[in-house]
């Protein structure tokens, strides 16, 4: 059976000079991805799919070139729209995380809605497998909110926060494509088997 994946970008070269979505991979980052290449699940992969953010085609791009296929991008797989607050430094961040999880039907300081974000990544990934060949391994390479809201809608569970992937991105979970069951909850992409 056939599988499908969603992958976080890992560790990003912060500049607050730079747009978030325009932040690329640190040399960390890129690393761990080419690491996550190198693995024989990485070389199975029939199609990559990115958001248009940096970080994610960076990564996709590693991945892609590692299976022999180009990179798709698509429109409405970018991270939650945070760009009301700009910059947050790491405590203040995970605070403002905590509450945009914890109530989706509200916004916090002008950030795009939990369920807002959830129905658009949830859209730009049916639209991708729906005509999607179930025969060949998908990888959609995204953010970790975004992907944390697909994993719920996948787990037919509220959202929260508690399916939310390890500090650090660079993770990935693993669903089926004739159910889109979760099969692999999240896990780190260089030792993922």
């Amino acid at each position: 059976m056939s599988f499908g994946l969603y992958i976080t970008h890992p560790q990003v070269r912060i500049d607050r000079a730079v747009p978030v979505p325009r932040w690329g991979l640190s040399d960390i980052g890129r690393a761990r991805a080419a690491q996550a290449a190198a693995a024989p699940w990485a070389k199975r992969l029939g199609r990559v799919v990115s958001s248009d953010e940096t970080k994610a085609i960076e990564t996709a791009e590693i991945l892609a070139a590692s299976a022999g296929v180009s990179v798709e991008i698509i429109a409405g797989a970018q991270e939650n729209d945070r760009s009301a607050t700009g910059f947050l430094p790491p405590p203040e961040f995970e605070k403002a995380a905590d509450r945009f999880f914890a109530h989706p039907r509200e916004s916090f300081n002008g950030w795009e809605r939990a369920i807002d974000a959830q129905t658009r990544i949830v859209a730009a990934i049916d639209r991708v497998l729906a005509d999607h060949d179930p025969t060949v391994p998908i990888a959609f390479i995204g953010h970790g909110g975004v992907g944390t809201l697909l994993k719920c809608h996948l787990q037919r569970r509220a959202i929260g926060r508690d399916g939310d992937q390890p500090d650090g991105g660079g993770n990935l979970f693993r669903f089926t494509l004739a159910d889109r069951a979760v099969s692999c909850d999240w896990t780190p992409i260089e030792t993922y088997q």
